[in-house]
């Protein structure tokens, strides 16, 4: 347990990994100039298309997007211009939100995740070797747990503050019904999937040989700005949160630590904010 503990001391963790990282990169751009690849564009087509993505997603895939839609079509169905009455039934539907944060978690799956995977393949790259690997996962898996434990240990500190309750979950409906909540936690863990595979597998990747460690540095500015809006604490804590995990994905060259840890995070932050609140549902169908 000692000699696992030493492994988290900063100067190993960060510093020697950091190191190794641009050893590693520049005997990844020695092998290209021997093999007479000339010009890495690999970290343009990353930083060019990502910003084209996220873009994308914060004009076109935020509920006020689906909520303009959807009054547009009502428009449309009222003076007759489209047949039918689907888009003022929808409006009007006891799943309206649930939807209306559907189209939020899809485009964040189809911008982070399906978009990148597309960009890849015409890049002649591969799908999976953007940081996919299970091996460094199971073997740091205890980091990973160890950061949760410490993460969730916050969780419950500031769940008692009234910020945090009125903040989460985001889908205000989580406690109508297990079905509510349970559809709504899949949707958000859907989007984390996207979320690492695009800042710790993709972005982290493609800069490797070109950037070093620095890449890690590179990913953090649009990786904390996607929290603005949230609370203070918790887009702070995404700079720290985006160092560390960037530095694990590299070094174990796997995405599914940072994804879990995610996952945990998030779940575990609308439960202690309903218990805060609400209270978790009582029946599984809307009554």
């Amino acid at each position: 347990m000692t000699s696992r503990l030493a492994e988290l001391h900063p100067r190993r963790f960060f510093l020697e990994t950091w190191r190794a990282l641009d050893e590693r990169a520049r005997r990844l751009r020695a092998e290209r100039a021997e093999a007479g690849l000339g010009y890495d564009y690999r970290p343009l087509i990353v930083f060019c298309t990502g910003a084209l993505l996220l873009t994308a997603m914060e004009y076109c895939g935020m509920q006020e997007h689906f909520d303009a839609l959807v009054l547009w079509m009502v428009e449309l169905e009222i003076a007759g211009s489209v047949d039918g009455i689907f888009f003022t039934e929808l409006r009007h539907s006891e799943w309206y939100l649930l939807i209306a944060h559907a189209w939020w978690a899809l485009w964040r799956v189809l911008g982070f995740l399906l978009l990148p995977m597309l960009i890849i393949k015409l890049s002649k790259g591969k799908v999976r070797d953007q940081y996919c690997s299970t091996k460094g996962f199971r073997d740091h898996l205890w980091i990973y747990l160890l950061a949760f434990a410490v993460v969730f240990a916050c969780v419950i500190g500031v769940s008692f503050t009234e910020g945090f309750s009125t903040h989460y979950p985001f889908y205000e409906e989580s406690h109508r019904s297990w079905f509510d909540l349970l559809t709504w936690e899949v949707l958000y863990i859907l989007q984390f999937l996207g979320l690492e595979y695009f800042f710790r597998g993709w972005w982290l990747r493609s800069c490797e040989s070109a950037l070093g460690s620095h890449a890690i540095f590179a990913m953090i500015a649009p990786y904390v700005m996607i929290h603005f809006g949230k609370e203070w604490a918790e887009t702070c804590g995404a700079i720290f949160a985006g160092v560390f995990l960037g530095t694990l994905a590299m070094r174990t060259r796997s995405i599914w630590g940072g994804f879990l840890v995610h996952c945990l995070v998030a779940v575990s932050m609308d439960i202690a904010a309903l218990l805060q609140t609400t209270g978790l549902p009582t029946t599984f169908w809307p009554e």
